[in-house]
């Protein structure tokens, strides 16, 4: 642990750290100095074991699980996160709709928007809104939003065409939260490119020639590039930096 971007002695919350990018992000905040309120929505085995993981390295952490399909109290899922250390200083909403892998992937072009929909944006939108109030009244915070490096300028195809719409919300949103909740919290949002998650784990050679082709840096991203911008984000190092969406995804510009 290095004295710059520290986060020595604050909570996090990391939506859908049970496994790629937040788990990642996760990781790395505790290896920062923080202690950790892990989310889940169904895999709650990884969750606990991301738990040991993050007390192995000598932080803590708690499991706070909630399916944000479908509608659930979102304000009763921020009060549960916020209890669980009693304060919260940063609030990541990882916590997205996977419709590439597993059975989603055959779902219909409109069930799939619905989904994007309801998880991405609504859950996150008034989850951070949720979250941002309470940072705003005791005066101190930092949000970060995950957005899509391609959202603004297009990728051909259904995908290309949902997270787009999606994705582009959440960006939007994460500019206009930075304003009202200034000067006192800090929102800030993350667009990744080609990261290796579940999705790149199975994508085609096709695919990995496609990524390696629009990437400069000649690699598909890691999870742990995502978190690494994160903690920098997320620390005092940033103190000045609000209402801002930063690719990370290798100098890709197409």
């Amino acid at each position: 642990m290095t004295d710059f971007a520290s986060l020595t002695n604050q909570i996090a919350v990391v939506t859908g750290s049970s496994s790629g990018i937040g788990r990642a992000i996760a990781l790395e905040f505790a290896r920062a100095g923080a202690d950790i309120v892990i989310h889940c929505a169904r895999s709650i085995d990884a969750a606990h074991e991301l738990a040991l993981e993050i007390e192995s390295l000598g932080r803590s952490a708690k499991v706070v699980q909630a399916d944000f399909r479908g509608g659930p109290l979102f304000d009763d899922f921020v009060d549960r996160a916020w209890s669980a250390f009693g304060q919260v200083d940063i609030w990541v909403n990882n916590a997205g709709a996977d419709v590439l892998t597993g059975p989603a992937a055959d779902w219909s072009y409109e069930r799939k928007l619905s989904e994007l929909f309801d998880v991405d944006v609504r859950a996150g939108m008034l989850i951070a809104k949720a979250a941002g109030q309470k940072m705003f009244e005791q005066r101190r915070g930092a949000i970060l939003m995950i957005g899509w490096d391609q959202a603004d300028r297009g990728m051909e195809g259904n995908s290309g065409e949902l997270f787009a719409a999606s994705k582009n919300a959440v960006m939007g949103f994460s500019r206009s939260l930075a304003l009202s909740l200034a000067p006192h919290v800090r929102v800030n949002c993350i667009s990744p490119g080609w990261i290796k998650t579940a999705w790149g784990e199975i994508a085609s050679d096709a695919w990995h020639q496609r990524v390696i082709k629009e990437t400069p840096l000649h690699r598909w991203g890691l999870p742990e590039d995502i978190a690494n911008a994160a903690r920098f984000l997320c620390s005092d190092a940033a103190s000045f930096v609000t209402g801002q969406v930063f690719n990370v995804n290798g100098g890709a510009v197409r």
